[in-house]
């Protein structure tokens, strides 16, 4: 094996140690692309000098800022509008009408990136769901990268990422214009809470028994994860979610044990319920 690609192996079992991310060798090319401003950072020329570093020195900080580097954070604002049409028109309505007793509706955007998933559920119920304005909702967003998530928390965004997704008239009403960028109001930001946390650890962020979810959104994610890894994560959603609760998945992925899961296609969008024991819907 050359040294090259001993390096690429010692990487890729550092950023699978990490996030539970499998990355195959087909793609050691992201490498070069992903940890070349971590590098510059770091003083160092190549990706021989970050292994050997790595290798040793104990550095915890660095090894994580590797993980987070090769996490995928492609997002947008209302991102494949489908899922969201689909709220709109049929489910949140169903969900309203099941919840007007106790006036609470909570939602978990499970890889949320820079938050733009996150804040576009929260302007779909301000302009849509006025009358819910005295309702709790809350819209929990995480992430594994650090970074990410205080970008999220800033709710600040390029005029380029506000341009992908999001309608003009949303942006002139939910946005303040501050010099290049936008930045989320505060009456959307209120509805949102970001903090880090690793999907394909031993627990999830949220375990306690108080802990529930209306909608859950994990898009494009597990195609990182192995098998056992996606099963671990979704058995734990699947605790999360009430049997009339929801599960969006990306387009390409399906739940790994199919039989805990409903799948319907509405609008042109598939989503999942829970399947509880001894009942099927």
């Amino acid at each position: 094996m050359s040294s090259e690609a001993a390096a690429y192996g010692y990487l890729r079992e550092l950023v699978f140690g990490l996030s539970h991310n499998v990355l195959d060798p087909s793609r050691d090319y992201l490498f070069d692309t992903r940890l070349a401003r971590l590098l510059r950072n770091q003083g160092m020329n190549c990706l021989q000098d970050l292994v050997v570093h790595l290798r040793t020195r104990y550095d915890p900080a660095l090894e994580r800022a590797v993980a987070e580097a090769m996490t995928i954070n492609e997002t947008s604002f209302f991102r494949d509008t489908r899922p969201f049409e689909l709220l709109r028109t049929t489910l949140l309505p169903r969900l309203i009408e099941a919840r007007r007793l106790t006036r609470t509706l909570r939602f978990w955007s499970a890889a949320c990136s820079t938050g733009q998933e996150a804040y576009s559920l929260a302007m779909l119920m301000l302009e849509h769901f006025p009358m819910l304005v005295n309702w709790d909702i809350r819209i929990d967003g995480t992430d594994i990268s650090h970074e990410v998530v205080e970008r999220a928390q800033a709710g600040r965004y390029h005029r380029i990422e506000v341009n992908r997704g999001l309608p003009a008239r949303l942006l002139v009403r939910y946005f303040d214009h501050t010099g290049e960028d936008w930045v989320v109001k505060p009456a959307v930001r209120a509805l949102c809470n970001f903090r880090q946390a690793d999907l394909g650890g031993e627990y999830l962020p949220f375990r306690r028994a108080s802990d529930r979810f209306d909608i859950i959104l994990l898009r494009n994610v597990m195609l990182y994860f192995s098998q056992e890894t996606r099963r671990r994560l979704l058995g734990g959603l699947h605790a999360l979610l009430p049997q009339d609760g929801v599960l969006f998945l990306g387009t390409s992925e399906q739940p790994a044990d199919p039989s805990l899961w409903t799948a319907s296609l509405e609008g042109g969008a598939c989503h999942y319920r829970p399947v509880r024991q001894g009942a099927r819907e």
